[in-house]
Formats: C-alpha cells, sequence, structure tokens
C-alpha cells in the first residue's frame, strides 16, 4: 500500500513540480542527520534558500575557502624552507609541491617561453620542452609573470608558490559554485566537495584544480540546456588536461539512446573548435615542443600510485608494454559502461557515467598522483550524493596522500626512515579499493535506481543531464528484441515517476 508523501519542510508545496522540489541536506542521509546535531538540528525551511545574504552557494563557497586555506597552511613548513632545505623534509611533513621545483626546473624563472624555448633536462641531461598541455603551460606562464619582488631564486620560488595558490584559490571557488548549481534542487550536496579532504591537501601540488574547474563549468551548462558552450568548456579543459575528453564518451551513449544526436554534435563540435583554437598556433609554431606532453605521457614508465606499480614491484617484471595492457583494459572498461547506459532499466545519469569513465582511467593508469583525486571529487558528489560512501572514499585517499610522502621519504633517506616498500603497496591497495568501491555504488545505482539518492528525491531524473532529463528513450539494447515496446516509446513521451512515491510502496 501507497502512503501519502510526508511534507517535512514548508517550501516542498504539492503544486511543485517534483523536479523542483529543494532537497534539505538531512532528508535522506543518515550522516547528515547525524552530523547536523553539532549544528543545532536537522535542518530547517530556509535551509535551501538560505537567510538574507548567506545563500547556499555563498556558504559552501565560505566553506571551500576555508578549507583550502587551511590545505595553505599544511603547506607552511614547505613554504618556510623544507622545500629548500633537502630531499626527505618536503616528503616527511607531507607538503611537497611541484610549482616551486618547476619554476626554475622548466625555466620561467630564466625567462623561457614554454614550446618555443628548450630547457635542460636534469635526468636526460639534455634539452627538453615542458611536459604539460598547452592552457596548463599558459596558467604557468601568467604566474611567472606576476611572479615578481624576489631578492633571490628562493624568494621567486616562494612567491611563485604563493601567486599560483591565488589563481587556483579561484579555480576552486568556481570549482565550487558550478557543483552547486548542476543539480538546481541540491545545493548542499557541493558540501561533499568543499569538506573533502583531498581538495584541501592536494589542491596547490600541481596545477590540475583548472582542468577540474573549467569541467565542472562544462557540465553546468550541458545541465542549463547549452551543449555547444558545454562543449567549448571541455575543449578547453582538455587543452589543460586530457582526462576532460572522457566525458565526451558518456555523452555520446547516452544521447544515443535518447536520440539527441544534435545536442551531441553540438557539444562535440564545441569540443573540437575550442581544442583545436588552443593548441593549433603552438603545433604551427613547435610540433615538437606542443608534442612532448603526448610524447611523455605515452613514454613515461610505470609509477606511483598504480596498480602495476604493485605487480612490477611483487613480480621483479619491467612493465615495458603497460601501455598496450592499460589501455586494453580501458577499452573493456568503456564498452562495459557503453552496455550498462544502453541496457540500464533507466537511462543512467551523466554524472554517474562522467564518474565512471574517469574512475575507470585512474584505475587503469599506469601512474597515479596525489592530485588526480581532484579530477574526482566533484564527479563523485553529483553522482553519488552520500556522505558515507564519499567518507569512505576520502579516507582512503587520505591515507594514500600520506603514504606517497612517508614512502618517498623512505626511499630517499639513507637510514630508511617512513614507509618501505610493502607498506606503500598497502596504500596504493587501499586507493585502489576505495575508489572501486565508490564505482560499484554508482553502478548499483544505475542497475536500481531506487538506491540513487538523487533519483529518490521526490521524482528527479536527471537534474544535470539538460537536454537527457526526462527525454524518452528511443534506443536500448533490450529494444532490440522488443521493437513494438521501442516504437511506442519513441512516439509517446514517458510519464515522470514519482521515485519519492515508489520507494514508499
Amino acid at each position: 500500500m501507497t502512503s501519502a508523501p510526508t511534507e517535512r519542510n514548508p517550501a516542498q508545496r504539492p503544486g511543485m513540480p517534483p523536479a523542483a522540489r529543494p532537497v534539505h541536506p538531512t532528508d535522506h542521509d543518515e550522516v547528515a542527520t547525524t552530523a547536523s546535531e553539532v549544528a543545532g538540528g536537522p535542518a530547517g525551511r530556509r535551509s535551501v534558500a538560505g537567510t538574507g545574504w548567506w545563500t547556499p552557494v555563498r556558504v559552501v563557497v565560505a566553506v571551500a575557502l576555508g578549507m583550502y586555506a587551511l590545505g595553505m597552511l599544511q603547506k607552511v613548513p614547505c613554504l618556510d624552507g623544507a622545500w629548500f632545505s633537502g630531499q626527505t623534509s618536503q616528503y616527511v611533513h607531507a607538503c611537497y609541491s611541484d610549482i616551486p621545483h618547476l619554476y626554475n626546473g622548466r625555466g620561467f624563472a630564466s625567462g623561457l617561453t614554454p614550446y618555443l624555448d628548450r630547457i635542460p633536462d636534469r635526468i636526460s641531461g639534455g634539452m627538453e620542452y615542458l611536459e604539460y598541455p598547452v592552457l596548463t603551460g599558459v596558467f604557468m606562464l601568467i604566474a611567472a609573470k606576476l611572479t615578481v619582488g624576489g631578492d633571490s631564486l628562493r624568494q621567486d620560488e616562494q612567491l611563485y608558490w604563493v601567486v599560483n595558490a591565488g589563481m587556483l584559490m579561484l579555480c576552486a571557488a568556481v570549482l565550487i559554485v558550478c557543483v552547486v548549481r548542476t543539480h538546481r534542487n541540491r545545493p548542499w550536496d557541493g558540501m561533499l566537495v568543499a569538506l573533502a579532504p583531498g581538495l584541501a591537501l592536494t589542491a596547490t601540488i600541481n596545477w590540475d584544480l583548472l582542468a577540474v574547474a573549467m569541467t565542472a563549468a562544462g557540465m553546468l551548462l550541458w545541465a542549463r540546456s547549452r551543449p555547444l558552450a558545454a562543449g567549448v568548456l571541455i575543449g578547453l579543459a582538455t587543452a589543460a588536461k586530457l582526462y576532460p575528453v572522457l566525458l565526451l564518451g558518456p555523452l555520446l551513449v547516452l544521447c544515443w539512446r535518447a536520440g539527441r544526436w544534435g545536442a551531441f554534435g553540438r557539444a562535440a563540435g564545441g569540443a573540437a573548435v575550442s581544442w583545436a583554437v588552443v593548441n593549433v598556433p603552438v603545433m604551427l609554431l613547435s610540433w615538437q615542443g606542443w608534442a612532448k606532453f603526448y610524447t611523455f605521457s605515452q613514454e613515461r614508465p610505470v609509477d606511483f600510485g598504480s596498480l602495476w606499480l604493485i605487480i612490477q614491484q611483487r613480480t621483479g617484471r619491467t612493465f615495458d608494454d603497460a601501455n598496450i595492457y592499460a589501455t586494453l583494459l580501458m577499452i573493456l572498461g568503456c564498452l562495459g559502461l557503453a552496455a550498462l547506459a544502453l541496457c540500464a532499466p533507466r537511462r543512467p545519469r551523466f554524472a554517474q557515467l562522467a564518474f565512471l569513465v574517469v574512475a575507470l582511467f585512474v584505475l587503469t593508469n599506469k601512474v597515479y598522483s596525489p592530485q588526480y583525486v581532484l579530477w574526482l571529487i566533484p564527479l563523485a558528489a553529483l553522482a553519488r550524493p552520500k556522505w558515507r560512501d564519499f567518507l569512505i572514499w576520502q579516507g582512503c585517499e587520505a591515507l594514500y596522500f600520506l603514504g606517497i610522502w612517508m614512502y618517498l621519504a623512505y626511499t630517499g633517506s639513507e637510514k630508511h626512515q617512513g614507509l618501505p616498500e610493502d607498506g606503500y603497496q598497502l596504500v596504493i591497495a587501499a586507493h585502489l579499493l576505495g575508489t572501486a568501491y565508490l564505482c560499484a555504488m554508482v553502478v548499483r545505482d544505475a542497475l536500481r535506481p531506487e538506491h540513487d539518492p538523487v533519483r529518490r528525491d521526490d521524482g528527479s531524473d536527471d537534474p544535470g543531464g539538460g537536454v537527457l532529463d526526462r527525454a524518452p528513450d528511443v534506443f536500448t539494447l533490450s529494444s532490440l528484441t522488443h521493437k513494438p515496446a521501442l516504437q511506442r516509446s519513441a512516439t509517446r513521451p514517458r510519464p515522470a515517476v514519482h521515485w519519492g512515491a515508489t520507494l514508499r510502496e
């Protein structure tokens, strides 16, 4: 028997469309409900609209910037000298960052222009180009131009990190705003990103936040049914880091299932054009300089944080063909995700497939730098906004963050003080298992939508799906054997399913 829906908040008026009903952070999440007792109990009617100037987006941004500031404080021992006082001191304090080391190491201190000028490579002993994508290189160059006033190289490197930290803080603010606004009726899901330990700990290790922020902006534009603009942002993000291009795969299969080929074409076309606008001029000026990032990624050996490193260390085998194995696993995984998208009882949400395809890349790649967790944090918050699972995964990532620095301290110290090889393999396994666990939860949500926290909130379909939200299916793999049902589905819109009522049956 179906019971009448319970009105927990005056803002949830019966006349409002189901998908527009606001979701309080303590309505459906036991961890959020328990934690709210510290701040006065479960959310009231003002929690969605906010009070006065303090709207949800401003509250979440303020919390995120506070966490970002704590992350900067965590780097203070290195800023005070650990970056320069010895090889292992920065690892012992777990405050390492690529940024100050690359100021001089990549020629910015000497005024060299990335992609056009070669720089001395201390490993090979030869001259090499900058091994970062073009838009990241531009970001690095702008920060170098803003680094003025130092009396020595050491002070310049410290200032360079501070300048980059300030610029990346702006990227973090953009990221939070985009995540909060992607799901209109779930603004407090952005608090998952704001309070994520991985964001605070890794935001200033490298320049990944630039691509992460642009990817989040692209997903917001897609949620607002602006596929061309979304594609432009995804293309720009791909010009800063390679992983955002993976989001076009989920869009392809979801638009295939919904028959929204025009929207996908505009997104893919916008991505291609914006990527080309950034990259083609550099290609024409210096092909070798432009190609360095891609050749470096291809030639890079098995490295930290990967499954392949565990196998290599345990067996003593050198994985010279790791690219082949990783590519094959990635292809097989993408085929599996395509089958999931085309076979699931309801079309999976865009954020779910986006998280799964990027997580698949992380799990199969031959290297996992600790800042790569930034790629997944906003996608995880949109794919499965459930505090318990999010914190389990973040706990594993925090353990890996500490583990890699302790391992580097062990290998770089003559006294071998830190985490030995076996211990490092355990923290890699924790990272892999934590990510795989969250993937399993997202896959279960796709196969059994009644478990999806987003689709349980009184009738939502895909609030981040844009043109896909509530669109009827025109193709599924099951339709190949049930053609009449497909024809009816394609010609008659499917009525909205009230998931809140379904769960109470």
